[in-house]
């Protein structure tokens, strides 16, 4: 059993222990992987058939590492081991039983685009309003209640949903479901949902099914068991149920997919699941310096929804955790950068060492730009380069067609988008049109009457219409507000707002980025000429960059933090620590989804092995104006032992090693005081921070359906201010609320905790 030597007395004993249920808390960077391999090849070592053996991961890269470390141990016989994803296990299942519940053998496998274009094909039959119907909030409305194992007939029955539904204006959702539901089954279709939700119907329907598994799957064992959701919790709950050979791997610390349907009480009520479970802690991290390891403690023991656990580690002391302030985030940029060409000269570090985590994709901007400066190459994982990402491609598409009609990429790029009527018949006549008068295509749409008629003669010359106005307006107002406009008045700024899914928020800030990069371009010293055809050329300078890098080239990582999961770096930069943006202001509005956050932000610090960086910015664009951040709480939180400032604190509080509440009401009170490098020129704005605010005992949001324009309220950061202007539809109505120590602020009421005062 030489496999067992290398392991420490709590891996060791988790690996041997295994019968019953077992619940294996693995702290950060504490050999989870190998404990699991280790504990199967134990199994087929002690004689228990591999095809009785079933392992579920989230990842298809986990299970191929994991049954290549079984095969090493044990040989070819880890090939008959049921190892995978929860989808393609089931999936597997479903191929064999899918004639009970009258799908073919062979049934499709629709993914996301597939669902996508089926949605917004239901919704064209409807005659439904595709804005309001948006195709990617309709999926995710119908991925939510199959990941609940609501089926489309107990949807349509539920009186509490179907009100939620018309309270959002949209009561045909219902229907859209039954609708979707029925044109899979006809198609003989499941998407990446069904394969979950059938395999709970099959269970639950086919009692001889689920004996049949139940007594074939004699052992069971599910990594990241805190990143489940209620389908796979109860399919797993039901194949145990007669053996209870069930072992369970994972962190609640990191637990950070909620917005996915992950519920973290899984791993946390387990024990009550199982009373008779024995618990394994793993708490020694192999990874990370103990300064790493301390500062990352020191944070999440905030949390109070949480497993006890004391994780340690027995690796050098570390360097203390740097911390950078900026002035903005192009400055935050510039300083990760020379960060990452220092170390990497004075400590012999390849590129591939560094790692830049933020919490948003917009984020990427700055630090790409910056890097890119300096000659310094990156890769982006878990999302294409911020100006190759469609959205931002559309906007300049837009741009690119203002200075240059002729352009007809951009053209036929965008000349139908957003949807205005110019279908791809209409398309194929107007390249007819030039081809056979030998004309460019803009010619054809500027002349639309002459070789076109009806609605689409209508709609192109519309189109044409409103090009040419951007190109003049270009030719007198700056780059900023010259985009804005072409923003705006394209349509874009409107169609990505629309859209509430979490991808459609990420691209509606990604414009916001851009933009904010034309604001910051247009605010330049340095140059002369500062036109928007200016800027296109230096983002097309920008834009000849090769993505179909090598996998294992000597490039800088670059990614979301949730992204970052499972992976570690020599060198990490978490970037953006601000309030607002890090933790989010969407997840303020709870203490689970803080606790959510703070997770995060723990995930993040723990990918770390020998050197961590931290910066905020004390500014940001943000819709072109120039806004005052605070740094994050989370700074706050850690243990300011672990800390070596890398500027001059404006408070002797955080000099004498206090926190960063101090440079908080610093910051408030002299905004002015200027750093060590001289402070860009920015457009001054009434927006400044507010002063802190006791909120009154007792406080407790009030419900803000009766709020009318002229009531006095409460929030418990902002303080108190009267509702001067009320807009927009529920669930997206947003309040005009002037504050007396804040000034005039615009918030959306389903997200801002307000007290009616009167």
């Amino acid at each position: 059993m030489d496999y067992l030597a290398g392991l420490n007395h709590s891996q060791r004993a988790a690996v041997e222990q295994t019968e019953g249920p077992v619940m294996i808390v693995a702290g950060a960077g504490s050999g989870k992987t190998r404990v699991i391999t280790y504990r199967v090849a134990h199994l087929i070592r002690k004689g228990v058939d591999p095809f009785n053996i079933l392992v579920l991961t989230f990842t298809n890269k986990a299970a191929k590492e994991m049954r290549e470390r079984i095969m090493s141990v044990v040989g070819q016989e880890a090939k008959n081991i049921w190892m995978g994803t929860f989808h393609s296990v089931f999936a597997r299942i479903l191929r064999v039983e899918a004639e009970l519940i009258g799908y073919p053998r062979n049934f499709t496998i629709y993914d996301t685009d597939d669902t996508k274009s089926l949605i917004r094909a239901i919704l064209k039959e409807m005659n439904l309003d595709d804005k309001l119907y948006n195709a990617n909030h309709v999926y995710g409305r119908i991925s939510s209640a199959k990941n609940n194992l609501i089926s489309p007939q107990e949807y349509n029955k539920n009186e509490a949903i179907m009100a939620e539904d018309i309270a959002n204006g949209r009561p045909q959702m219902g229907q859209i479901y039954l609708t979707y539901a029925q044109r899979c089954y006809r198609a003989g279709a499941m998407d990446f949902d069904d394969l979950l939700f059938k395999t709970n119907v099959l269970l639950n329907k086919y009692p001889e099914v689920l004996h049949k598994y139940q007594h074939q799957f004699k052992y069971l064992m599910v990594d990241e068991y805190q990143d489940t959701n209620f389908s796979q919790y109860l399919i797993v709950k039901r194949l145990a149920a007669v053996n209870e050979n069930i072992c369970v791997v994972g962190d609640d610390a990191q637990s950070i997919y909620a917005f996915r349907g992950a519920n973290i009480q899984n791993i946390l009520n387990f024990q009550k699941d199982y009373p008779d479970v024995q618990v394994f802690k793993l708490e020694q991290n192999y990874r990370s310096t103990k300064m790493i390891v301390n500062a990352a403690n020191s944070v999440i023991e905030k949390n109070q929804n949480q497993l006890e656990k004391n994780v340690f580690s027995e690796n050098e002391d570390g360097e203390k955790i740097k911390v950078a302030r900026a002035f903005s985030d192009n400055e935050e940029g510039k300083i990760v950068a020379e960060a990452i060409t220092q170390e990497r000269a004075l400590k012999n570090l390849r590129y591939k060492d560094f790692a830049i985590l933020y919490r948003t994709n917009a984020q990427s901007r700055a630090m790409e730009e910056a890097l890119r400066k300096i000659n310094v190459p990156y890769k982006l994982y878990g999302g294409t380069s911020f100006y190759q990402r469609k959205e931002i491609k559309d906007l300049i598409a837009y741009f690119r067609l203002t200075f240059n009609p002729n352009d007809e990429e951009a053209l036929k790029r965008v000349i139908n988008y957003p949807r205005r009527g110019i279908g791809d018949t209409t398309l194929e006549k107007i390249l007819v049109a030039a081809d056979q008068q030998q004309y460019r295509l803009w010619d054809v749409v500027v002349n639309a009457q002459t070789f076109l008629d009806g609605r689409s003669a209508n709609a192109v010359s519309n189109f044409g219409l409103m090009i040419q106005s951007f190109q003049a307006m270009a030719k007198t107002n700056s780059a900023f507000d010259t985009a804005m406009h072409i923003a705006q008045h394209s349509g874009i700024l409107k169609d990505l707002y629309e859209d509430k899914s979490v991808e459609g928020l990420s691209r509606y800030e990604n414009i916001q980025e851009l933009l904010n990069g034309i604001k910051e371009f247009s605010e330049r010293e340095d140059i002369e000429e500062k036109g928007l055809d200016v800027f296109m050329q230096d983002i097309a300078l920008l834009t000849n960059d090769d993505n179909d890098k090598d996998p294992n080239a000597d490039t800088v990582s670059m990614m979301t933090i949730h992204a970052s999961k499972g992976l570690e770096f020599p060198v990490v930069f978490i970037v953006g620590l601000e309030e607002n943006l890090f933790p989010s202001q969407l997840s303020l509005n709870s203490r689970s989804e803080l606790e959510e956050e703070r997770r995060l932000f723990y995930v993040a610090v723990t990918r770390a092995e020998k050197k961590l960086h931290l910066s905020y910015a004390t500014s940001r664009y943000r819709w072109g104006t120039l806004n005052n951040c605070e740094p994050s709480r989370f700074l706050d939180e850690l243990n300011p032992a672990c800390l070596e400032l890398d500027f001059k604190p404006r408070s002797t509080v955080m000099e004498a090693g206090g926190n960063f509440q101090s440079e908080r009401m610093a910051w408030k009170q002299k905004d002015t005081e200027s750093f060590s490098k001289p402070k860009p020129k920015v457009v001054k704005t009434t927006s400044i921070l507010p002063k802190a605010h006791v909120p009154t005992p007792g406080f407790a949001p009030s419900d803000t359906s009766t709020l009318q324009v002229g009531m006095e309220v409460e929030h418990e950061r902002f303080g108190f201010g009267k509702v001067v202007n009320l807009e927009g539809n529920r669930p997206d109505i947003k309040a005009t609320i002037f504050f007396k120590e804040l000034g005039q602020k615009q918030l959306l009421l389903k997200f801002a905790k307000l007290r009616i005062v009167q």
